[in-house]
């Protein structure tokens, strides 16, 4: 493993911000990983902190392919999670909504346009995302419909699902959308939590990455085949709303088959504990993403349910 400086700069009150990355082999640039972008990505970072053990393991074992050079990007915003918050200390802008960036413009700008001009030399590139609502999700591969995506690739991740989505307006200042456009087979995948660490899901993510690297030539490592991957599209998802504001007693989590009219959760008043709505599902499916937060608001997304399509 080497450790090289890939972004310095000098700020205001916390003196030199530097990102590190970590490469692993020699070689033809073969894979980048990504990991947290934002202060509140725990999950993210967890992931990356396993899979940098993993292919220390591999390196030392000689089980990097030879000529291969696999590069880990743990954290672009390791300031943020410093003081637990979300985006740029100074002026509150999110990095990855800052791509290609400006080697000229504001510190997040600055970051983006560094970094994209280092992973854009890379094969294939993965990013660790965090789903863009609170809660948690089913782990899954996400591509955008960038015209040059890859489905076949992204089913070799062996995930549950692999989502794509239209490019919606912010999705071309992103890495993901940037990475495309520049000529790398670049893939998000998203556990099934952000600013909680949960270990299961953790692992599953690391499994995924080992087993596209075998798949694609650049380590040798046993592992089960995975999943075969479910596609869907993004708007085969349905949207369950809050009809009141309360607390939110969530009765039914991820990745659950439920019956059209099945109570999934209830929304309590917070001043006498009485049940101020209950929250139906409004088709047969499987619970894709659900809310994880103590309170709800009015008309605030509580689950995504899967449409069972096929009876």
């Amino acid at each position: 493993m080497n450790k090289e400086e890939l972004f310095s700069m000098n700020t205001a009150f916390r003196g030199e911000y530097v990102i590190h990355g970590y490469t692993y082999g020699r070689g033809e640039k073969s894979a980048c990983i990504v990991g947290a972008m934002r202060g509140n990505e725990y999950q993210q970072l967890y992931i990356c902190s396993l899979l940098a053990q993993k292919l220390s393991e591999l390196e030392a074992q000689g089980d990097i392919v030879l000529g291969k050079e696999i590069m880990l990007i743990p954290t672009l915003n390791y300031s943020s999670m410093n003081v637990k918050k979300s985006k740029w200390i100074s002026d509150d802008s999110d990095i990855n909504r800052s791509f290609p960036g400006n080697p000229k413009g504001p510190a997040t700008s600055r970051i983006a346009a560094q970094i994209l001009d280092i992973v854009r030399e890379y094969s294939y590139g993965v990013q660790f995302a965090s789903f863009y609502l609170p809660g948690e999700s089913i782990p899954h591969v996400r591509m955008m419909e960038t015209g040059v995506e890859s489905i076949s690739l992204a089913n070799l991740f062996g995930m549950p699902y692999v989502l794509t989505g239209a490019n919606r307006a912010f999705d071309k200042v992103t890495l993901n959308y940037n990475w495309q456009m520049a000529g790398t087979q670049a893939f998000s995948l998203y556990s099934s939590t952000t600013n909680s660490i949960d270990d299961e899901s953790a692992r599953m993510t690391v499994a995924s990455v080992l087993r596209f690297l075998t798949r694609m030539g650049i380590i040798r490592y046993e592992s089960h085949g995975g999943y075969i991957s479910t596609v869907l599209k993004e708007q085969e998802l349905l949207s369950v709303k809050a009809d009141e504001a309360g607390f939110f007693r969530k009765l039914v989590g991820i990745n659950q088959e439920v019956k059209r009219g099945q109570i999934l959760a209830e929304i309590i008043n917070p001043m006498d504990g009485s049940v101020k709505s209950e929250i139906l599902a409004p088709t047969d499916g499987i619970t894709f993403f659900v809310q994880d937060s103590p309170t709800i608001f009015q008309n605030e997304v509580t689950y995504k349910i899967i449409r069972r399509m096929h009876k």
